[in-house]
């Protein structure tokens, strides 16, 4: 614990200037380095090419998956972390399943910083390729018209083109043009790897199996704080 932690970059976006120095100034006078920017086409402006993303508050109320998709249409890559006065179970749940890195509550304290850069340090660079693997994943099957989702949707449950046909009351051979079509706008020469995207795109069930014990960790962090301003919660 005496030990000090690597250099790292947040870039803080969204909430209020006042949010946005107090975390500066925090990372700062722990060693790190904090760029700060009022809302997303500021960071448009200067993309980061490392560190990571503290989302906070108004930044997060399409959800992080919808911002972690505009991301990474503009190509950034960094991890997100949300961050808001009032996180509740559910919205961090949410959160860590849809993508985010971490969820932290404002204001930021000492041990939370160091508590959320110790996991940036541990898991960063997986989650970031995971990020990019998701994203790519779903913009080409967002591609695909309704049956050639349908077609790929069965073939992922191991169902063969006969299969699938009496599933969805279609010829055999209108499945192989569906298929073949499929597998074109995929870019997957085999069906394995056509399957492997949809997975990815659906993140595959042990990715969320780790979300969920990542939320929990979150929430185990902000849960002290939500209980005390809940005088009548009830430990389970």
């Amino acid at each position: 614990m005496g030990m000090e932690q690597q250099r790292i970059t947040l870039h803080i976006v969204g909430g209020n200037s006042r949010s946005r120095a107090e975390q500066s100034r925090l990372a700062m006078s722990m060693g790190h380095h904090a760029e700060v920017y009022s809302d997303l086409d500021e960071l448009f402006d200067r993309p980061p090419h490392g560190g990571v993303i503290i989302a906070c508050e108004d930044l997060l109320e399409n959800g992080v998956r919808a911002l972690l998709k505009v991301l990474g249409e503009e190509g950034i890559w960094a991890p997100v972390v949300a961050a808001s006065t009032e996180p509740d179970v559910e919205h961090v749940v949410e959160a860590i399943q849809a993508g985010a890195l971490d969820y932290i509550q404002l204001p930021l304290t000492q041990e939370e910083l160091h508590r959320m850069i110790s996991h940036v340090h541990s898991d960063a660079g997986r989650h970031a390729e995971a990020r990019r693997r998701l994203v790519n994943a779903r913009r080409r099957i967002g591609n695909l018209s309704k049956r050639e989702r349908e077609v790929l949707d069965w073939l992922s449950e191991g169902c063969s083109n006969k299969a699938i046909a009496r599933e969805l009351e279609i010829s055999p051979r209108t499945v192989e043009i569906h298929r073949a079509n499929m597998m074109d706008k995929l870019g997957a020469s085999h069906a394995a790897e056509a399957v492997r995207l949809r997975l990815e795109a659906d993140f595959a069930e042990e990715e969320r199996t780790e979300a969920v014990a990542k939320a929990d960790g979150s929430i185990n962090a902000v849960q002290p704080a939500m209980v005390m301003e809940m005088p009548n919660a009830v430990t389970r």
